[in-house]
Parts: C-alpha cells; structure tokens; sequence
C-alpha cells in the first residue's frame, strides 16, 4: 500500500514514526491531487504515453473519488500511507494495470508539491475575499460613525481627539498593507510545479505547459530543482502574509477589549456575543475578541516554524518537508473562521455615548487651544509654553474643538480614496 514498496517489510514502529498523521492532514489536500492527477492523465494521454480509452477509465475514476471527498465519505484507511497512495490503489482496483500508470513521470514529492501549490492558491485566494468583506464592513462602520468623537492615545494616556471613523477606517487601510503581502504569497505559489518529480525531471516528453494550463496556473516553475525548492519556501512566505493579517486583527482585537472595558466605555456588544463569569453575575467578557487575539499570536509564530524546519536544507527533498503541512493547513483553517467570526462580531458593535467633559479627558484639547494662539500670532514655540505652564499650575481651560480637514484627518477620512487603494491592490 506504498507507492515506493519494493517487497521490504518495514519496521512498525519506524512505520509509525514516519507517517505520522499524514492520512489526517491529507484528507485537506485530497482533491486537489485528484485535480493534478486528472491533469498529469490528460498530459500523458496528449503525449502519447496512455490511450484516450484509458484516460476515460482514469476521468471516471478520479471523478467518483472527487464525490467521495466533496460528500466526506473519502477515508484513508491505516494501511495506506498517505492519500496519493488511497487513489492510486482504488484507481488499480477498478480499472486494473491502468490504475498502474497513472504515476508515470512523476514522484510522490511532485504529487505532495502540486496538491500544495493548489491548496495553498485557493485558500489565499479565500482569504483575500473575507479580509475584503471586512474591509467593506469597517469602510460602512466609519462612514456612518465619523463624527462620533472618542478621546485617542498615546502611552496609554489621554492624548488628542479621535473619532470612531478614524479607528474604524485606520484598521481598514491597514488591511490594504495585510492584501499586498496575501497577494505576493499568491503570486509566489501561482507557479506550476509538477513535471518536477523526484527534483529532478524525466526521460518523458511531457509537457509542462498543458499541466500549467490545465490547472489554472498563471505560469510554471521551470526549473525542477527550483520547483523542489520551493517547498519551504512558499510555507515561509505564506506564513509571514497570513502572520502580518493576523497582527492587524489581534491589534483590533486589543483595542476592542479595552474600549469594552469600564475604564473605558466607548463600546459594547449584545448579550450573546458576549460570555459571563461563574461567581460574578454582572460580568460580559469579550471571549470572542480574546480568543481572536490568542489565535492571531499564535499563527505569527508559524514563520518562525517554518523558518526553523527549512533553514539551511540542501536542495532536493528530505523528509522534513513532511512536518511544513498541517501548521499551515491548520493556519488556513483559523484564519479564515477568525475573519468569518471577526466580521459577524463588528457589525453588532454598540458605540456608546461618551461624556467628553469628563475630568479625565480635561486635556483631550491642549493642542487645538496651542493651535488657536497660533493662529492669533503666537510662535508655536511659545504657545506651547504658555498652554504647558497652564497645565502645571491647574489653571487651563479646555478650548473648543477645532475642526480637522488635513487628507486622512478626522474630517476628512477618504473613504473612497482608501476603497480605491483596496480595489488596486486586489488586482
């Protein structure tokens, strides 16, 4: 039940060790080795390695196992070592010695490496489309809460006037930075790798292109050892993409705790959004922000496993490679239930009346009244002297707020600068 059985029996344990969970983590990848199956079939056949009738037999075969996987009745069984070994033997078992060809110029190395490729290209592709619905959704939260005031910080102190249209439209452009790096990692495994087989080619004519475009890939990798090198690498870059989203959402996540909490009181959320404590009847925590935060941490830190497992590998393939799959399968996963759950949770945002005059936010406006001698003829220099001795000495006075219309200020978000910015970078 292994494609690479030479009628050697191998130790149990050593057996054990090896594979791993490997049937587990391939139930993720098994219908996209399925569609690279199909398309190394259709390539053999156009280079006349199979015959059309026994592509038909192979097309039909790996269409009901398609099914199987789709309506989750697949099942790699313990004696199979992996799931291109499951359809290799179910494609044998149906159609006989046809079954058999289908592994003709290629490796397992190249069947792992393409299925990857393939996983890796829609689920960033995936990605890409919830992080632009929550973009959208925090766009429409600014637009209609821009001039809704809330004190801003700095150190953690009370320090200028901000609004709910500043916070929410500032994360929403920092999602813009988050979609370039998304779209450098989809570029990066957007390349077609299989042809490359163990790393090192065939003897066979096939035909890299046909595959290439049969898969929807925009180009190929050329090089065969370049295309094995690139494992590692495309788990690394990826890591790092889906790492730089995950910190701008755990940041959100970090500021809605806070302005959730009574110290704050900018915001709530309805009862069912939120958890309670088993000896304190009055608490509403906010889990679900909590737990995004802990998770996004978490998946900052797969670079760093990625980094540490490939760093300084030889080129070719060692089975090290085995270990990059279920962290950044199980990334995917998390990723996009944190953007799913993320959004569903913002959209019920309360925005909470805030009491400007307040003691505590007594010096939210010493810059507008700086600002205001300024504009009667003071130095800034000496306005800033005059407002700071009031300050010490208990005597200032808030002043009226001032409006602010510099490009990305408070009273003028861009909006549709910043929704123009997104859709540039989507392409």
């Amino acid at each position: 039940m292994k494609l690479w059985d030479k009628g050697v029996t191998i130790d149990q344990r050593i057996e054990k060790f090896t594979v791993g969970n490997d049937r587990e983590i391939d139930l993720h990848i098994a219908i996209y080795d399925v569609q690279a199956s199909l398309a190394h079939a259709k390539m053999l056949t156009s280079v006349g390695i199979i015959t059309s009738k026994e592509l038909q037999q192979l097309e039909k075969g790996l269409k009901e196992i398609a099914l199987q996987i789709v309506e989750e009745t697949f099942v790699i069984e313990p004696q199979f070592e992996d799931v291109h070994s499951k359809i290799e033997y179910e494609l044998t078992k149906k159609y006989g010695e046809v079954g058999k060809k289908i592994h003709t110029a290629r490796s397992r190395n190249d069947q792992v490496l393409v299925a990857l490729h393939l996983f890796y290209k829609d689920h960033l592709q995936h990605v890409l489309s919830k992080t632009e619905s929550l973009f959208n959704t925090l766009l429409e939260l600014a637009e209609t809460h821009k001039k809704t005031i809330i004190p801003g910080y700095t150190h953690l102190q009370v320090a200028m006037p901000s609004s709910f249209g500043l916070w929410f439209s500032a994360y929403a452009e920092l999602l813009i930075d988050d979609v370039y790096m998304l779209q450098a990692a989809l570029k990066t495994v957007d390349q077609n790798p299989l042809g490359s087989a163990a790393g090192y080619g065939s003897s066979f004519p096939i035909d890299r292109d046909f595959t290439t475009t049969e898969l929807g890939f925009t180009t190929l990798k050329y090089n065969v050892v370049a295309a094995q090198l690139s494992r590692g690498k495309n788990e690394r870059i990826i890591a790092s993409a889906l790492g730089g989203l995950c910190n701008t959402l755990a940041r959100f996540s970090m500021d809605i705790c806070l302005y959730m909490s009574q110290n704050f009181g900018f915001i709530s959320f309805p009862d069912a959004l939120t958890t309670g404590s088993s000896i304190m009847p009055h608490k509403k925590n906010p889990d679900v922000f909590e737990l995004i935060r802990g998770k996004c941490n978490k998946i900052q830190a797969l670079h760093t496993e990625m980094l540490l497992i490939t760093n300084n590998l030889p080129s070719g393939y060692h089975r090290d490679f085995q270990l990059l799959k279920e962290h950044s399968i199980t990334a995917f996963e998390d990723v996009i239930e944190i953007l799913t759950i993320f959004e569903y949770a913002i959209k019920q945002i309360k925005i909470l009346d805030i009491d400007l005059s307040d003691e505590k936010y007594h010096y939210l406006y010493t810059v507008d009244s700086i600002n205001t001698l300024v504009i009667n003829g003071d130095s800034f220099r000496d306005a800033y002297q005059k407002v700071g001795a009031q300050v010490q000495s208990g005597t200032y006075t808030p002043a009226d707020a001032k409006e602010h219309t510099h490009i990305g200020s408070m009273g003028n978000l861009c909006l549709d600068k910043i929704r123009e910015k997104f859709s540039e970078a989507r392409k």
